[in-house]
């Protein structure tokens, strides 16, 4: 039951937000934070203003797991626009005519696509939140700066080529958290020798939820007139967005224990290993890890 205080409303859970294009994640997560007057809230696996979709956010408690969130693979899909680059990676920037797309077909793409599947290195772009000594590269890029950066492992599970029309390449692409769906357009418009950048991108699954699984800010607002009941039912739990984190029931004496930051020990368990958190009803308290003496000791705890 969701108490009010002045701060807002003690309301736990995750909602997934499909965001729409043109907003910032921030800007999101701020609107949802004032629909379900949340005291507490955040986002997790930012998207770009550009981007639409999936975006899990966490409220209250819940927000104390988002960080194991983040390691979820996710499905996008996909508009790039060949012949022409960007110095953002998408519409949003400056677009330049880059390379003939007179060569370019469904075979020559399809052709292509294989070298981008599997383990392989991006170097993130400069119009990205990675920080350099503390600033954010697209600071540094919106004053003219570019600065050298590493390439970054990253795994592409799987990449559907979906037509090819008026110079728009569309593709559905599953990938490892950490990938750049704009560096992955360029690097196949380089591949092609014509450039290329995104003009549409929508994330359309995160983790083992789908997008048709999302709300819209619309929709939210509409649950919102009836009534916060209605809003409030719509929220998972958070232990639900970790479908591949293996959960341990702890008796009542674990319980008190694990909320006072003491370990606990549970045999079975392997070195390091996460682990959800549920007390002695069965509910949702938070995620520990087990350490080389085989104890389970709390990482972070819901109070």
């Amino acid at each position: 039951m969701s108490k009010r205080n002045p701060k807002g409303r003690d309301i736990n859970g995750v909602l997934l937000l499909d965001k729409a294009s043109g907003h910032s994640s921030n800007s999101a997560l701020q609107d949802v934070k004032r629909l379900f007057d949340a005291n507490k809230a955040g986002h997790t696996g930012s998207l770009d203003p550009l981007a639409s979709g999936l975006l899990p956010i966490c409220l209250g408690q819940a927000t104390k797991v988002a960080q194991f969130l983040l390691n979820g693979d996710k499905r996008y899909f996909v508009r790039g626009k060949l012949g022409q680059i960007s110095d953002t990676g998408d519409s949003d920037g400056e677009v330049v005519d880059f390379g003939s797309t007179k060569e370019v077909n469904d075979q020559a793409i399809k052709n292509i696509l294989p070298d981008f599947v599997g383990s392989i290195n991006q170097i993130p772009p400069m119009y990205s939140a990675l920080k350099r000594n503390g600033t954010p590269l697209y600071k540094l890029a919106r004053k003219g700066i570019e600065v050298d950066r590493d390439p970054r492992p990253v795994d592409i599970h799987e990449i559907k080529f979906k037509g090819f029309e008026r110079e728009v390449l569309s593709l559905e692409v599953s990938c490892s958290k950490g990938t750049y769906i704009r560096t992955l357009i360029e690097d196949i418009g380089k591949s092609l020798g014509c450039g290329g950048h995104v003009v549409e991108l929508r994330r359309i699954g995160f983790t083992h939820f789908d997008i048709s699984q999302g709300y819209t800010y619309e929709d939210l607002m509409g649950l919102k007139n009836e009534n916060f009941y209605a809003l409030d039912s719509i929220l998972l739990g958070a232990d639900e967005m970790l479908p591949s984190i293996k959960g341990i029931y702890l008796d009542g004496d674990q319980t008190i224990d694990i909320k006072h930051g003491r370990k606990v020990h549970v045999p079975g368990l392997d070195v390091g290993q996460k682990i959800k958190l549920y007390d002695e009803n069965k509910q949702f308290i938070g995620i520990g890890e087990c350490n080389v003496l085989f104890e389970v000791w709390p990482k972070r705890v819901f109070v």
